[in-house]
This record gives C-alpha cells, structure tokens and sequence, in this order.
C-alpha cells in the first residue's frame, strides 16, 4: 500500500514568500510651512534634551510609517508630524519606521501638526488609523492658525478627549511632560510654538536653551565672586579668571 502525504506521522512544512519590495522614505511633498518644520525639530531636540543619555525611546517625525504590506505596496499614509515609540532601541537612525521589523511596535503617542490643507484629515481619517489600527494610547492636534491644541487617550479601546489643564495645558501621561504653548525665539523666528514641559510647569529647554542658562548661571556666580573679593579689597582682572 503506498505511503500517502497526508498519512499520520507525515510533516508538511509550509513556506510563505514574501515578495521583495522597496520602501519609499520620501514622497517629495514639503511641508506646509517653515513653522512646521521648525516646530517638528523644535519637539524632537528638546525631548531629546529631556531625555538625554536614555537609548530606550526612539522619537521621530515627518517620516513614514509603513504598518502592512498592502500599505507598503501602495502608499496612502505619509506618518505622522511627530511621534515617540517607548522602550525599544534608539541607539541608531531609521529612514523609516517599518512596524514588522521593530517587532510590531507602533507609536506610543503622536502629535499633528494641523495646516489648511491637512486638518480635515488629521482629526478623521488619521484619528481613526491611530485609534482602531495603531491602538496608540496617545494622539494630540496642534492648530497653529486658531491655536487650539487638543488631544485623546485611548480608554477601552476608543479615544476619550484629555481635559486641559487651567493654563490649557494637556497632560501626557507616556511622556509624564506637559503639552502646552510658549511664545518666544526659536531659529530665529519669534513665534508661538508647541512645548513640553516638566511636571513641576518648568519649559523643557532645547540643547542650546540649556546651555544659555549653564553660561548665565556660571556668570552670574563670577559676579557674585567678584563683588565678595571686591568687598575684601581684592580686585581682579580679565586675565586672573583664564
């Protein structure tokens, strides 16, 4: 009696080819304005900045999310402004974030920046993505014409709108910062920005903030050094301190 396949004791081992495919990192598109793009380094450096020497958070923004094959095949979803993956490694770069292989991590929170043209989409379409595919816990809009910030967290499997605080703030609870506006100088353009800032209410500073205030606080420690030495009758020049 001949031995057939599907006979008791018989293993099969199945194959599936998945076809070789080249993802795009760039549609060519510019954004809306130079704000917005200011605005997405401004977010990216001063997290960063808050989280310096941590390596397990990677934060990204104006890139591609590429989350199915379908999707890779035929693109009809830039990425987000900004986001934050949590604890994975962030020791090096991507061009893109490709979910299958970063082990099926989506983003814990992502921030849209609203424009004319976008914020029709960024407060349906994308709000749906995030919220019933990406299941992302946390996803805030920015409209920097109104000024109106707003933002959801995800509560049994659907976003609830966060509460702002008495400054308008929204609490991030992924990130334990604050989201809120501060009107200022960033790149050289006086604006209104989107900031972070601590839980104590204290803005978390870029790289060069923090280094303007390292240098203000080191003079103002020489000037006070100087006026106990000028007191007890020491004078000292420009070259004593080299």
């Amino acid at each position: 009696m001949a031995v057939q396949a599907t006979e008791v004791g018989v293993k099969r081992v199945g194959v599936i080819t998945v076809p070789a495919m080249e993802l795009p990192t760039e549609d060519g598109e510019p954004l809306e304005t130079s704000w917005h793009r200011s605005e997405i380094n401004l977010l990216i450096e001063s997290l960063k900045m808050h989280w310096r020497g941590r390596q397990d958070f990677y934060v990204g923004g104006n890139m591609f999310i590429y989350f199915t094959f379908k999707q890779a095949q035929k693109p009809f979803y830039r990425g987000p402004d900004f986001f934050v993956v949590l604890d994975v490694d962030g020791s090096y770069p991507r061009d893109a974030w490709v979910v299958w292989e970063e082990d099926g991590r989506y983003p814990d929170l992502i921030i849209e920046l609203l424009s004319r043209s976008t914020a029709e989409e960024d407060l349906t379409t994308k709000k749906y993505l995030y919220e019933r595919v990406f299941r992302t816990p946390e996803y805030f809009c920015y409209n920097p014409d109104t000024r109106v910030l707003r933002g959801w967290r995800l509560m049994n499997a659907e976003y609830e709108e966060i509460k702002a605080s008495e400054r308008g703030w929204l609490w991030s609870e992924r990130l334990g910062l604050w989201l809120g506006l501060w009107e200022g100088k960033y790149l050289e353009e006086y604006r209104v920005w989107l900031r972070f800032y601590n839980a104590s209410g204290e803005l978390v500073p870029t790289f060069g903030e923090a280094e303007q205030k390292r240098a203000e606080r080191a003079e103002a420690q020489l000037a006070r050094l100087r006026e106990r030495l000028r007191q007890q009758g020491v004078v000292l020049e420009e070259n004593d301190l080299l």
